[in-house]
């Protein structure tokens, strides 16, 4: 018996309902070019020559480069021990937890997760991870659009174009006002970036003061590792606090999966989107694990949601857990101080260039080269270097600025031999 459910017939009613005559029709806003050429699956192929297949696939990736790339995402360095951990057959098989005397070792890990969170952003309340940064923003918005019964959204200057359009995407057919600027009045927050997408540092207390005074919450997004060196969101009076978790021990996966981390204040707690795992204790004193607060969708009646997330990076949280715990918060700092100085040892090396950031920077700068930044990041990716972000690309600085990030990874025989490659190109 065939696997497909649907007879000619009944895929004909759903097209006529539909109003096209074909299923090729469904599919013409794609251009022609970006399409599936066949639905045509080969014959299967035998185990031994599937596994060659894939290797000689994988051998195309080029992941050989020293990478300066940033933007929101960072080659830092991943311990093993977060790999073998994290690859436990009894995490990386757990299923949702719903029930939760079944799952109690995935609800630990969680709550875990969300403590680390907390101490890590100076708030009250994690919940147990959404999608990536972009989403945590929107949930954000939504959230601060819950407790004030406002529908304006503000966006400081300081927040990444990335976040900013996926923000309008969520945000398209919702009654939300979107805007730009760094004015509470009216608004349901304000949404700012430290270090903001240029990589400046800047202390926004007084931004979140005037917010308070307007009724508008502040939200605040956060490069999780900058948090082991400068002032955290609860520090600046942020009332929710969203990261994107990338850094915290998972790999650059040509865009994913990726971890959205989202915190909050006590008083907005019961507004968080997504699930919380709690702590308990049964009728003979032994301590449980549960999860609680879940107003979502699949547990209430969908008009009193506070979110369509069915689901959580559950993995990827348990990654950015372990990964935590391995460093420790001398061990966070290390880092951060290794990331903030070798980014400053570099900056002090483009004479060629000009540095454009008017605050102090934590491992991500702006330079304004010679020439195209796009010419330039072309020729350099042909002698072994992602040379960073070329800031016309996202439609914030000229054809020749260049965003560079610095991690820890990055040795002092590397960057000197950045500086030698981008300045024969940059100056040539």
């Amino acid at each position: 018996m065939s696997w497909v459910p649907h007879t000619d017939a009944d895929r004909a009613a759903m097209l006529a309902v539909i109003g096209v005559d074909s299923t090729d029709a469904l599919f013409e806003a794609i251009p022609p070019e970006a399409r599936l050429q066949s639905w045509n699956v080969p014959p299967g192929l035998s185990e031994m020559r599937v596994r060659a297949l894939l290797g000689e696939l994988a051998a195309r990736n080029d992941t050989g480069r020293v990478s300066f790339l940033g933007g929101g995402y960072y080659d830092h360095y991943i311990p093993a021990a977060v790999d073998a951990l994290q690859g436990r057959s009894e995490f990386y098989t757990a299923y949702t937890p719903y029930q939760p005397e079944c799952s109690q070792g995935t609800l630990q890990a969680i709550y875990e997760y969300q403590s680390v969170i907390c101490r890590l952003t100076d708030m009250d309340f994690a919940n147990a991870s959404l999608y990536d940064g972009g989403t945590a923003v929107f949930e954000a918005a939504t959230m601060a659009a819950r407790v004030t019964g406002r529908r304006r959204v503000v966006c400081h200057p300081s927040l990444s174009p990335t976040w900013r359009a996926m923000l309008d995407t969520h945000t398209a057919h919702l009654d939300f006002e979107v805007i730009d600027g760094d004015d509470p009045a009216g608004a349901a927050c304000v949404i700012a970036q430290n270090p903001s997408f240029l990589g400046d540092v800047v202390d926004f207390e007084p931004l979140a003061a005037r917010c308070r005074e307007a009724g508008a919450l502040f939200v605040l997004s956060v490069y999780p590792v900058s948090l082991g060196l400068i002032k955290t969101p609860g520090e600046m009076g942020a009332d929710i606090a969203v990261a994107e978790g990338q850094s915290l021990g998972l790999p650059l996966g040509f865009g994913g999966p990726y971890l959205g981390i989202l915190a909050t204040r006590k008083a907005h707690v019961r507004k968080m989107p997504g699930r919380i795992a709690g702590v308990t204790g049964d009728a003979q004193g032994r301590r449980g694990f549960v999860l609680t607060l879940q107003a979502r969708e699949q547990h209430i009646r969908r008009a009193k949601a506070t979110s369509n997330i069915c689901t959580n990076q559950a993995l990827c949280a348990l990654r950015a857990l372990i990964h935590l715990c391995l460093l420790g918060k001398e061990g966070l700092r290390e880092v951060a101080v290794a990331c903030h100085s070798k980014a400053e040892y570099l900056k002090s090396k483009l004479a060629f260039a000009r540095v454009l950031n008017e605050h102090p920077t934590f491992n991500e700068f702006v330079v304004r080269l010679p020439r195209d930044a796009r010419e330039v990041v072309a020729r350099l990716r042909g002698v072994g270097y992602h040379a960073g972000l070329p800031l016309a690309c996202v439609g914030r600085g000229e054809a020749n600025d260049l965003l560079i990030a610095v991690t820890e990874k990055r040795t002092r025989a590397e960057l000197d031999a950045f500086v030698a490659a981008l300045e024969e190109v940059a100056c040539s």
